[in-house]
Protein backbone atom coordinates (compact mmCIF):
# COMPACT_ATOMS: atom_id res chain seq x y z
CA UNK A 1 0.00 0.00 0.00
CA UNK A 2 1.35 3.44 -0.92
CA UNK A 3 1.39 6.18 1.70
CA UNK A 4 1.89 9.93 1.72
CA UNK A 5 3.59 12.20 4.19
CA UNK A 6 1.13 14.45 5.99
CA UNK A 7 2.08 17.62 4.13
CA UNK A 8 1.47 15.99 0.77
CA UNK A 9 -1.87 14.55 1.91
CA UNK A 10 -3.17 17.90 3.16
CA UNK A 11 -1.95 19.65 0.02
CA UNK A 12 -3.83 17.08 -2.07
CA UNK A 13 -7.01 17.66 -0.07
CA UNK A 14 -6.64 21.41 -0.55
CA UNK A 15 -6.38 20.93 -4.30
CA UNK A 16 -9.42 18.69 -4.28
CA UNK A 17 -11.44 21.34 -2.42
CA UNK A 18 -10.26 23.98 -4.90
CA UNK A 19 -11.43 21.80 -7.77
CA UNK A 20 -14.86 21.38 -6.20
CA UNK A 21 -15.05 25.13 -5.58
CA UNK A 22 -13.90 26.26 -9.02
CA UNK A 23 -14.94 23.58 -11.53
CA UNK A 24 -18.39 22.64 -12.71
CA UNK A 25 -19.10 19.32 -10.99
CA UNK A 26 -21.29 16.55 -12.42
CA UNK A 27 -23.76 17.32 -9.60
CA UNK A 28 -23.91 20.18 -7.07
CA UNK A 29 -21.66 19.57 -4.05
CA UNK A 30 -22.62 21.04 -0.66
CA UNK A 31 -20.03 19.66 1.76
CA UNK A 32 -16.45 18.37 1.70
CA UNK A 33 -15.11 16.55 4.77
CA UNK A 34 -11.99 14.56 5.56
CA UNK A 35 -12.02 11.71 8.05
CA UNK A 36 -9.67 8.95 9.13
CA UNK A 37 -5.88 9.40 8.98
CA UNK A 38 -5.84 13.04 7.86
CA UNK A 39 -8.32 14.15 10.51
CA UNK A 40 -6.47 12.16 13.17
CA UNK A 41 -3.16 13.92 12.52
CA UNK A 42 -1.28 10.79 11.45
CA UNK A 43 2.01 11.02 9.57
CA UNK A 44 2.47 9.27 7.23
CA UNK A 45 -1.08 8.90 5.89
CA UNK A 46 -1.97 5.45 4.57
CA UNK A 47 -5.19 6.60 2.91
CA UNK A 48 -6.91 9.94 2.44
CA UNK A 49 -10.63 9.61 3.20
CA UNK A 50 -12.90 12.29 1.73
CA UNK A 51 -16.66 12.69 2.09
CA UNK A 52 -18.77 14.72 -0.35
CA UNK A 53 -22.40 15.67 0.19
CA UNK A 54 -24.08 16.11 -3.18
CA UNK A 55 -27.46 17.37 -4.31
CA UNK A 56 -29.78 15.46 -6.62
CA UNK A 57 -30.57 17.07 -9.98
CA UNK A 58 -34.26 17.85 -9.53
CA UNK A 59 -34.35 20.23 -12.49
CA UNK A 60 -32.04 18.56 -14.96
CA UNK A 61 -32.06 18.86 -18.73
CA UNK A 62 -32.64 15.50 -20.40
CA UNK A 63 -33.23 16.89 -23.91
CA UNK A 64 -29.76 15.79 -25.03
CA UNK A 65 -29.66 12.45 -23.26
CA UNK A 66 -29.84 10.55 -26.56
CA UNK A 67 -26.64 12.23 -27.77
CA UNK A 68 -24.63 10.72 -24.93
CA UNK A 69 -26.26 7.33 -25.36
CA UNK A 70 -25.06 7.39 -28.97
CA UNK A 71 -21.57 8.77 -28.23
CA UNK A 72 -20.78 7.06 -24.91
CA UNK A 73 -23.41 4.38 -24.43
CA UNK A 74 -24.43 6.07 -21.17
CA UNK A 75 -27.98 7.01 -20.24
CA UNK A 76 -29.14 9.62 -17.76
CA UNK A 77 -27.04 12.64 -18.77
CA UNK A 78 -29.21 15.61 -17.85
CA UNK A 79 -31.08 13.51 -15.29
CA UNK A 80 -28.42 12.30 -12.86
CA UNK A 81 -25.44 14.41 -14.02
CA UNK A 82 -25.29 17.85 -15.58
CA UNK A 83 -25.24 18.25 -19.35
CA UNK A 84 -22.94 21.26 -18.92
CA UNK A 85 -20.42 19.12 -17.07
CA UNK A 86 -20.67 16.23 -19.56
CA UNK A 87 -20.04 18.64 -22.45
CA UNK A 88 -16.91 19.98 -20.76
CA UNK A 89 -15.60 16.70 -19.34
CA UNK A 90 -16.90 13.81 -21.46
CA UNK A 91 -13.76 11.82 -20.59
CA UNK A 92 -14.97 11.60 -16.98
CA UNK A 93 -18.40 10.16 -17.75
CA UNK A 94 -18.91 6.91 -15.85
CA UNK A 95 -21.92 4.62 -15.53
CA UNK A 96 -23.26 2.03 -13.14
CA UNK A 97 -23.87 -1.60 -14.03
CA UNK A 98 -27.15 -0.64 -15.69
CA UNK A 99 -25.46 1.81 -18.05
CA UNK A 100 -26.84 4.86 -16.26
CA UNK A 101 -24.64 7.85 -15.42
CA UNK A 102 -23.37 7.37 -11.84
CA UNK A 103 -22.72 10.68 -10.03
CA UNK A 104 -20.29 9.17 -7.49
CA UNK A 105 -18.19 7.54 -10.23
CA UNK A 106 -18.22 10.71 -12.31
CA UNK A 107 -17.08 12.73 -9.29
CA UNK A 108 -14.29 10.26 -8.58
CA UNK A 109 -13.13 10.32 -12.21
CA UNK A 110 -13.04 14.13 -12.16
CA UNK A 111 -11.39 14.52 -8.75
CA UNK A 112 -9.03 11.53 -8.37
CA UNK A 113 -6.22 9.78 -10.19
CA UNK A 114 -6.56 6.01 -10.29
CA UNK A 115 -3.33 5.28 -8.41
CA UNK A 116 -3.88 7.76 -5.55
CA UNK A 117 -4.47 6.34 -2.05
CA UNK A 118 -7.75 8.21 -1.72
CA UNK A 119 -11.20 6.92 -0.80
CA UNK A 120 -14.21 9.04 -1.78
CA UNK A 121 -17.59 8.69 -0.06
CA UNK A 122 -20.48 10.38 -1.89
CA UNK A 123 -23.97 10.78 -0.45
CA UNK A 124 -26.96 13.10 -0.60
CA UNK A 125 -26.98 13.33 3.22
CA UNK A 126 -24.64 15.40 5.35
CA UNK A 127 -21.63 13.66 6.88
CA UNK A 128 -23.00 13.81 10.41
CA UNK A 129 -26.44 12.48 9.44
CA UNK A 130 -24.95 9.67 7.35
CA UNK A 131 -22.57 8.61 10.15
CA UNK A 132 -25.61 7.95 12.34
CA UNK A 133 -27.65 6.27 9.60
CA UNK A 134 -24.82 3.98 8.55
CA UNK A 135 -23.98 2.99 12.13
CA UNK A 136 -27.58 2.13 12.95
CA UNK A 137 -27.92 0.04 9.79
CA UNK A 138 -24.58 -1.71 10.26
CA UNK A 139 -25.32 -2.66 13.86
CA UNK A 140 -28.80 -3.90 12.98
CA UNK A 141 -27.47 -6.10 10.16
CA UNK A 142 -24.16 -7.03 11.77
CA UNK A 143 -22.33 -5.73 8.69
CA UNK A 144 -19.69 -3.54 10.31
CA UNK A 145 -17.94 -2.67 7.05
CA UNK A 146 -20.84 -0.34 6.27
CA UNK A 147 -19.80 1.93 9.14
CA UNK A 148 -18.57 5.42 8.30
CA UNK A 149 -15.75 6.62 10.57
CA UNK A 150 -17.34 9.50 12.53
CA UNK A 151 -14.03 11.28 13.22
CA UNK A 152 -14.30 13.91 10.50
CA UNK A 153 -13.52 17.57 9.80
CA UNK A 154 -15.63 19.84 7.58
CA UNK A 155 -13.43 21.75 5.12
CA UNK A 156 -15.94 23.25 2.70
CA UNK A 157 -19.62 24.02 3.22
CA UNK A 158 -22.12 25.64 0.86
CA UNK A 159 -19.39 27.29 -1.22
CA UNK A 160 -17.21 28.45 1.69
CA UNK A 161 -13.78 27.05 2.48
CA UNK A 162 -12.85 26.80 6.16
CA UNK A 163 -9.39 28.32 6.54
CA UNK A 164 -9.49 27.53 10.27
CA UNK A 165 -10.14 23.84 9.60
CA UNK A 166 -7.13 23.63 7.28
CA UNK A 167 -4.93 25.42 9.80
CA UNK A 168 -5.92 22.95 12.51
CA UNK A 169 -5.34 20.02 10.17
CA UNK A 170 -1.87 21.28 9.33
CA UNK A 171 -1.08 21.69 13.03
CA UNK A 172 -2.67 18.31 13.91
CA UNK A 173 -4.81 20.07 16.51
CA UNK A 174 -7.90 17.89 16.26
CA UNK A 175 -8.30 15.40 19.09
CA UNK A 176 -10.42 12.31 18.48
CA UNK A 177 -10.87 9.11 20.47
CA UNK A 178 -10.00 5.68 19.04
CA UNK A 179 -12.61 4.44 16.56
CA UNK A 180 -14.14 2.02 19.08
CA UNK A 181 -14.54 4.87 21.55
CA UNK A 182 -16.13 7.10 18.94
CA UNK A 183 -18.63 4.37 18.07
CA UNK A 184 -19.47 3.90 21.75
CA UNK A 185 -20.19 7.62 21.99
CA UNK A 186 -22.71 7.16 19.19
CA UNK A 187 -24.52 4.34 20.99
CA UNK A 188 -22.70 1.07 20.24
CA UNK A 189 -22.05 -1.15 23.25
CA UNK A 190 -18.34 -1.65 24.12
CA UNK A 191 -17.94 -5.18 22.74
CA UNK A 192 -19.79 -4.35 19.55
CA UNK A 193 -17.85 -1.13 19.12
CA UNK A 194 -14.54 -2.98 19.43
CA UNK A 195 -15.55 -5.65 16.92
CA UNK A 196 -16.88 -3.01 14.54
CA UNK A 197 -13.71 -0.92 14.74
CA UNK A 198 -11.56 -3.96 13.97
CA UNK A 199 -13.73 -4.86 10.96
CA UNK A 200 -13.56 -1.30 9.61
CA UNK A 201 -9.77 -1.20 9.94
CA UNK A 202 -9.35 -4.59 8.27
CA UNK A 203 -11.59 -3.56 5.38
CA UNK A 204 -9.71 -0.29 4.99
CA UNK A 205 -6.33 -2.03 4.97
CA UNK A 206 -7.42 -4.11 1.98
CA UNK A 207 -8.14 -1.06 -0.17
CA UNK A 208 -5.62 0.14 -2.72
CA UNK A 209 -5.52 3.07 -5.14
CA UNK A 210 -8.45 5.42 -5.62
CA UNK A 211 -11.80 3.99 -4.49
CA UNK A 212 -15.34 5.42 -4.37
CA UNK A 213 -18.62 4.54 -2.68
CA UNK A 214 -21.98 6.06 -3.49
CA UNK A 215 -24.75 6.13 -0.90
CA UNK A 216 -28.35 7.41 -0.85
CA UNK A 217 -30.17 8.13 2.41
Amino acid sequence: MSEWDRERAIDRVERLVETVANDVMPVPVREVWVFGDVALGLDPVDRVDVYLTKDVLFHGDADREAEFVDSHGIEGVGKTVRVEWADTHPEYLRSNASGYAAPEKCLAAHLLDEDEPIHLEVCNASFEDNVTQRLEGALARGNYMEILDPRGVCLWLEGRRSAEAFEKLQASEYAFPPLAGALEMLGADPDEATAAAEAVEQYRDRQDGATVRGDVV
